[in-house]
This record gives structure tokens, sequence and C-alpha cells, in this order.
């Protein structure tokens, strides 16, 4: 058997494996938001079934996204636990094919999946989740984002029975919610123009909005000076929070310009960016998963029960998901810095895979 047979051959089992893994993942998950979805929606007449099923298509790419490294990892562990079933691993090993040279090949197309899902298939994921995001604010939540930072500043939006409020402000300080040089539209209904409020500064209390240094000016009638001014609203700094737009929107080619004008206008983009490293590190995370489910899949050929071993191997995936979750949220307290949150899960678990497969190779 030459190498490139053998490296066909796994690459094609470990293609096909990941296919079926990811195939009855996909099943399985439509399934499950469609349920979730339909539930949801009782007693809304707006949110039919061709709705809810359009919801679940356009959240699937996503979620398949995140589950990734479960898909690769299973995969590979499939395909290993099918190599030993029938003795193709002692096959290879008796050639003289060394652990580190048939573990290549699917290393390397899941290194391949990974730079893929990262520069073409996270975009499409991300265009399909902000297209769910837009339908469950207009047909569940019942209303639509009301924060927009743009590079011209930051934009938000409130209504009430009686019109509404178009808010511009330079510059947030979003632990407070002070908003600095504040220009106020206000409307009557939907379009009818009333009045303008321009301000130095505008801070978001219970209520309302503590305007300073505010000019008021009305169509055909002189600007009016006042030293504050109170704006009624509804909204909390939570909702303003919440209402920003999530990583998962946004493409892996689009966050670093987003990035710059979150923070420029004064909010923290720690989330945004803890996602960006993350899909960079997705290559090699996607590697790491074949190197551990290699180093659980040749015990078993030495020392036997490759049923528990390959369940052990399934269960360093959910440490690596719950990990992943603790550096997250380490990150997002400060804690550590965004790159070292993202990448520390990556690194560890390519860490205990090749330690693993050292020692089982090499002694």
């Amino acid at each position: 058997m030459t190498p490139f047979v053998l490296a066909r051959y796994l690459t094609w089992r470990f293609l096909l494996s990941c296919g079926a893994v990811a195939a009855a993942l996909a099943a399985f998950v439509f399934i499950i938001n469609l349920a979730e979805l339909l539930n949801r929606s009782a007693g809304k007449d707006e949110m039919t079934f061709g709705i809810a099923l359009a919801m679940s298509v356009f959240k699937l790419p996503l979620t398949l996204n995140k589950l990734l490294p479960f898909i690769v990892l299973f995969g590979a562990i499939w395909m290993f636990a099918r190599l030993a079933r029938f003795h193709e691993l002692e096959a290879i090993r008796a050639s003289g094919v060394s652990a580190w040279q048939f573990i290549a090949p699917p290393v390397a197309v899941a290194i391949l999946a990974g730079v893929a899902s990262t520069l073409a298939i996270n975009p499409i994921a991300a265009n399909a989740a902000s297209q769910f995001e837009q339908l469950e604010a207009r047909y569940l939540r019942g209303r639509v984002s009301i924060l927009a930072a743009l590079p011209t500043g930051v934009w938000l939006r409130q209504a009430d029975e009686g019109g509404q409020a178009v808010i511009h402000a330079l510059r947030v300080s979003s632990g407070d919610m002070t908003l600095e040089d504040v220009i106020v539209f206000i409307y009557q209904g939907s379009d009818r123009f009333e009045r303008r409020l321009d301000a130095r500064s505008a801070v978001l209390e219970a209520g309302r909005w503590r305007l300073s240094e505010v000019y008021e000016s009305r169509p055909g009638e002189p600007a009016q000076f006042h030293q504050s001014y109170d704006l009624p609203t509804r909204l909390t700094a939570d909702e303003v929070r919440d209402s920003f737009t999530s990583p998962d929107t946004i493409d892996f080619w689009d966050l670093p310009r987003f990035i710059a004008t979150a923070e420029d206008a004064g909010f923290t983009a720690v989330r945004h960016r803890m996602h960006f490293y993350a899909l960079i590190a997705l290559p090699l995370a996607l590697g790491a998963m074949v190197v551990i489910a290699a180093a659980f899949a040749l015990r078993p050929m030495r020392l036997g029960g490759t049923g528990g071993l390959l369940a052990a191997a399934a269960g360093v995936g959910f440490v690596f998901y719950f990990f992943s979750d603790f550096t997250e949220a380490l990150g997002l307290s400060g804690l550590v810095s965004p790159i070292i949150a993202a990448g520390a899960p990556t690194l560890t678990c390519l860490l205990f895979g090749v330690t693993a497969l050292l020692y089982l190779e090499d002694g």
C-alpha cells in the first residue's frame, strides 16, 4: 500500500464518517428547533408553520457551525472505531506506518475544513442567523433591534403609542449608558416630524433620558434652550445592551470593521473579539479533535475495551465545550484577554491529544 493510496483511503473514510454524523445532527437539530419555535409561537396568529419552517432553516447553518468540533470528533471516532473493528489499523501498523503518518490525512482534512468554515461557510451562516433574528424579533419578540452602531455614531430608536424618537450620539459610555453629542428626532405617529433636540449629553435613568444643555427646535419656531430636559422612555440599559448586534450575525470578514466601529462609539466588543479569535482558532481545534480521537482509538488495539475508551473520547469533547464556556466567562469578565479566552480550549485539547498519542506510540 503506497502512502498516496493509504492517504486517499483514510481521507475518504473520514469524509464519509463526518458526513454521516453531520447529516444525523442536522436532522436532529432541525426537528428540535422546529418544535421549539412552534411551541414559542403558540397563541401568535401571525406566526405560521411556514415561517417557523423558514426560521428553522435559517438557524441550522449557525448551529452546525458551532457543532463542527463535535462533528469532527465523533466522525473521527467512528472512522477509527471501524478501522479497529475490522483490524485495518493493525494491518496499517504492521506495514510500518506510524500513528503520526496515518492520522496526518484526516488531520489535514479537518484543518482544511476549518479554514473553509471560517472563510466561506461562516458568512453564509452569519447571514442566515441575521435573517433568523429578524424573523424572531418580528414574530416572537414583537420588536426589532433598537440599536445600531455605525461609523457615523450610534443610532437608537424608541417607540410608543403616540409616536417614536430616533436618537443619534457620537459616543456612548455603555457602563452607565451615557450618550455624548446627542441629537433626538421626535415624530408623531410613524413619520410626521414634530421637533428636534440637540444636547451635550443624555443619561438613561428609570423611565427617562436626562438630557443636559438642550436646544429644542420646532418647525417655524426659534430654538429654545433648556439646561436639562427629560425625554420619557420605556427602555432600560439591559434592553439597549441586549439589542447590540450579536457576533453570530456578523461574518468573519466584517468582524474587524464592526469591532473597530463599536469601540470607537464607546461600546465594549469583547464578545465580538472572542468570536473573531475563536473563528481563527477553529481549524486548529478541528485538527485537535482528530488527534484526540486517534489517541483513544490506538489504546483498544493493545489493551481492549474499545467502547468504553471511545465513550471517554466523547467525554473529552464535552469537556472541551464546557471549558470553552468557562474561558468565555473569564474573557467577558475581563479576567483574561479575549485571545487567551478564545484560544485556551483549543490549545488544551491539542496538547492533551498530542501527549496521549506520544505516550501510546512511543511509551
